[in-house]
């Protein structure tokens, strides 16, 4: 457990904290941010560590170089069709993803998501988690879970459910079709669209606003709505995810379908 008056330094994560307002940049810019076992497990002892900051009522979340996040790192599926995930979270493989999006949404301080470039699979379900969202007008957003033979785990179904409706989560996730910044707003997923020169500007204006209230009453805002929406949407039905999961990552059409994905990666990477 990280002591609450020291700073943490993580491998694949910044965070800061000052006062009010904190901020948490994934920090992996050479995979766009993709989410290792590591990264993963540092967000889930990050949260815990903002839970501990006194004063604390925004939690900013940002991803370092050209993308928020480019979802699950691919390069993580390993011998047997199992990840590296289970060693760090010491649960089912499947499950870390789970964790970490659970701990984002459970953290007392409001969550701004900071989003561009990519937002990929898990790295919506990330900004799912996130209780607001500013997105620069070039983010695209896409979520390949059905491309690759899985299902979308993590808790991305019913997030996505309370965010955008049933009916465009079913056509988004079977489809696998990526939608830019616009649809998001219009769909109300993300709350503003800016250009990229004005996206640190926004965030900053909405963090800034929110961290200028009583903690009490920001705070018990966020609990009170999320109390509501658990009711419409229950998120800890996710816990069965990884069982979904995992029966894919074993089924022999979804081996093949993961097979043709990373090789068409492989292919434009090479091209």
């Amino acid at each position: 457990m990280i002591e609450m008056s020291a700073q943490p330094n993580f491998e694949q994560l910044v965070v800061s904290c000052d006062g009010r307002t904190a901020h948490m940049q994934l920090n992996r810019p050479e995979r766009l941010n993709a989410l290792s076992a590591t990264l993963m497990k540092e967000i889930i002892e990050a949260a815990d560590w903002f839970d501990q900051q006194p004063d604390l009522r925004v939690v900013v979340i940002s991803g370092a170089g050209k993308s928020f996040c480019a979802g699950f790192d691919i390069d993580a599926f390993g011998d047997n069709n199992q990840s590296s995930q289970g060693k760090a979270a010491g649960k089912k493989p499947a499950d870390l993803g789970r964790l970490m999006a659970d701990s984002i949404e459970k953290m007392s301080a409001v969550a701004i998501a900071r989003l561009h470039g990519h937002v990929v699979g898990g790295g919506v379900v990330l900004a799912a988690a996130c209780d607001l969202r500013i997105a620069s007008a070039d983010t695209i957003f896409s979520i390949p879970e059905v491309d690759l033979g899985i299902p979308l785990a993590w808790g991305g179904i019913p997030r996505l459910v309370r965010e955008i409706g049933p009916t465009l989560t079913k056509e988004l996730v079977m489809t696998c079709r990526p939608f830019d910044a616009e649809e998001a707003h219009k769909t109300g997923f993300v709350n503003k669209v800016v250009t990229s020169d004005e996206i640190d500007t926004s965030v900053n204006a909405l963090a800034s606003a929110i961290a200028s209230k009583s903690k009490v009453a920001i705070l018990s805002t966020k609990a009170h709505v999320n109390a509501v929406t658990s009711q419409m949407v229950g998120i800890a039905r996710s816990w069965a995810d990884a069982d979904g999961l995992e029966v894919a990552m074993a089924d022999p059409e979804s081996q093949k379908a993961q097979a043709a994905y990373l090789a068409e990666i492989k292919k434009k990477k090479s091209d």
